[in-house]
C-alpha cells in the first residue's frame, strides 16, 4: 500500500478512537430525534378556521427551519473539523512522533496529503450520514425533502474540509489550540463577511459587496453555505424571493441564485493551493 494510504488509514484509526467522535454521534442522533420530534408537530398546526395546513405551507415551513438546523449541523462540522485538524502534525512534532516517521522513506508531502485524505474521508461519512438521518427524519415527519439533497451533502461536507484545510496549514506551524482557534475564527468572519456583502447587494453599494466577495474568494465556507441553502427552497420560494428584487439577498438565510460552477472551480482550486502551502509549510519547518 503506498505511504499516502497508509497514513491515511492510521489517521483514520487514531482519530475513531477519540471520545470527541463518540460524543459527536451521541449528539447527532440526539438532535436527529428531537428535531424529527419538532417536525412532526408542523403537520398539527392548523388555521383559524381550525382546517389543517395546505402542503404547500407545511413544505415552506419545513424548508425554513430546515435550514437553521442544516446550518447548526454545519457549524458543528467545521468546529469538529478544526478541532481535529488544529493539532494533526503540531502535535506528533512536539511529541517526536513525526520525527521517527520521516527517518523511513516517507516524504513529508506524503504526510500531509495522506493525513488530509484521512480526515477528508471522515468529515465527508459525517456529513453525509448525519444529513441523511436528517433529511429522513424530516422526510418521515412532513414529507418534505429538499429539491436537490445530493448537492446538498456534498456542499455541506465541502463545509468541513475548507475548515480541515485550513487547520491542517496551520498546524503545520502553530500550536493545536492557536491553529484551531484561528480555523473557526475565519470561518465566522468568512460568515459575517458573507452577510455584510449580501446587505451590500441589497443597498447597491458596491464596497459592501466587495467585502463579501473577497471573503469568498479567501475563505469559501460561506460561498457553499450559501449554496446549501439554495439546495433546501422550493421552488415557488424561490419565485417569491426572485419578485423582491435585491431586498431579498440580505437575509443570510435565503439564497436566490445557485452556486455558479466557476466558482466551484475556485473551490477545487482553493483547495489545491491551500494544501500546496501545508506541503511547503512542512517542508521548509525544523523538526
Amino acid at each position: 500500500m503506498p505511504p499516502v494510504l497508509v497514513i491515511a488509514r492510521l489517521t483514520i484509526q487514531e482519530s475513531s478512537r477519540r471520545r470527541l467522535l463518540l460524543a459527536l454521534l451521541i449528539l447527532t442522533l440526539l438532535v436527529v430525534g428531537f428535531s424529527a420530534w419538532g417536525f412532526n408537530k408542523i403537520t398539527t398546526v392548523t388555521r383559524s378556521d381550525g382546517s389543517p395546513l395546505p402542503p404547500e405551507q407545511v413544505s415552506l415551513i419545513t424548508s425554513q427551519l430546515l435550514i437553521v438546523v442544516v446550518f447548526m449541523f454545519s457549524g458543528v462540522l467545521a468546529l469538529s473539523a478544526a478541532v481535529v485538524a488544529g493539532p494533526l502534525i503540531s502535535s506528533e512534532v512536539e511529541s517526536g512522533l513525526l520525527l521517527a516517521m520521516l527517518a523511513r522513506p516517507v516524504r513529508r508531502s506524503e504526510v500531509v496529503i495522506g493525513k488530509w485524505l484521512g480526515l477528508a474521508a471522515l468529515v465527508a461519512i459525517y456529513a453525509a450520514g448525519a444529513g441523511s438521518l436528517e433529511l429522513g427524519a424530516v422526510d418521515w415527519a412532513t414529507g418534505y425533502l429538499p429539491p436537490h439533497p445530493v448537492e446538498l451533502l456534498a456542499l455541506v461536507a465541502a463545509q468541513g474540509l475548507v475548515l480541515l484545510s485550513l487547520g491542517l496549514l496551520l498546524s503545520t506551524r502553530l500550536s493545536g489550540v492557536t491553529g484551531g482557534v484561528i480555523a473557526l475564527v475565519a470561518w465566522l468572519m468568512a460568515w459575517i463577511a458573507g452577510v455584510v456583502g449580501d446587505i451590500g447587494t441589497a443597498l447597491q453599494n458596491q464596497p459592501l459587496q466587495n467585502v463579501g466577495l473577497v471573503s469568498h474568494l479567501l475563505v469559501p465556507s460561506d460561498a457553499l453555505w450559501r449554496g446549501a441553502i439554495y439546495t433546501m427552497e422550493p421552488e415557488a420560494f424561490l419565485a417569491t424571493m426572485r419578485a423582491l428584487g435585491t431586498a431579498a439577498r440580505a437575509n443570510p438565510f435565503v439564497a436566490v441564485d445557485p452556486l455558479p460552477l466557476a466558482f466551484v472551480g475556485w473551490v477545487v482550486v482553493w483547495f489545491a493551493l491551500v494544501l500546496g502551502l501545508s506541503i511547503l509549510s512542512f517542508r521548509r519547518r525544523e523538526i
